[in-house]
């Protein structure tokens, strides 16, 4: 595994796929063109590109060149860098024809071919032996940032103490926290700011009985 500080920006889930068996580290989708719309995810990479940095890693296609311009434009163009794929014809396997310039797209480009777009943008990429473990809305339950009385003003307090905005959904709040901090690093951070609570359990589904 290669593990990255900085936030991988690809178009779509087969993307994401494909850099998981690579990167040890945040990906994020824009879904397509369905980034054009998304203000939520729009907030995301701009928060990202501040406190991480990002490197779009989208297909060599006009598409990918689209997207790719729009994200520095959201971005205003700070801690933002380009790796760039080839231009490398074919089809993938999962489709039934190429794509409308022939292109191979980031999930069908060999994996040493994207490690070294990576490392030239800057990746700063270092080898590890087994990926980190992630900070997961699980997580977040136990510690009681989501699902209980004073959730909310937990979550206020947490996002206060990182310099991040206040008005971020669950699923926004576990990839920033993954992109900044270990999980242990969380687990410690949630001890000082809240003291040495014991874990939520987790609630189970009454069992019906006939």
């Amino acid at each position: 595994m290669i593990r990255t500080d900085k936030t991988i920006v690809v178009e779509g889930k087969y993307d994401i796929i494909k850099l998981s068996a690579l990167i040890d580290g945040v990906l994020i989708p824009t879904g397509g063109f369905a980034i054009f719309q998304d203000k939520e995810k729009q907030a995301l990479l701009r928060t990202l590109a501040e406190k991480t940095g990002l490197i779009i890693l989208t297909d060599s296609d006009n598409a990918g060149f689209r997207i790719r311009r729009f994200i520095h434009n959201i971005c205003g163009g700070k801690n933002v860098a380009d790796a760039y794929i080839p231009d490398l014809y074919g089809k993938e396997k999962r489709k039934e024809k190429p794509s409308k310039e022939g292109k191979l797209g980031v999930e069908g480009v060999p994996l040493p071919i994207l490690e070294e777009a990576l490392r030239r943008a800057g990746a700063l990429c270092s080898h590890t032996q087994e990926p980190k473990r992630p900070i997961t809305k699980l997580d977040l339950y136990q510690q009681g940032l989501s699902g209980g009385e004073n959730s909310s003003a937990k979550r206020a307090l947490l996002l206060k103490r990182l310099n991040l905005p206040e008005h971020l959904t669950t699923n926004s709040i576990v990839t920033i926290l993954n992109a900044l901090l270990s999980w242990e690093d969380f687990q410690r951070l949630c001890a000082e700011l809240f003291g040495e609570e014991e874990e939520r359990p987790i609630r189970e589904k009454p069992v019906k009985t006939p």
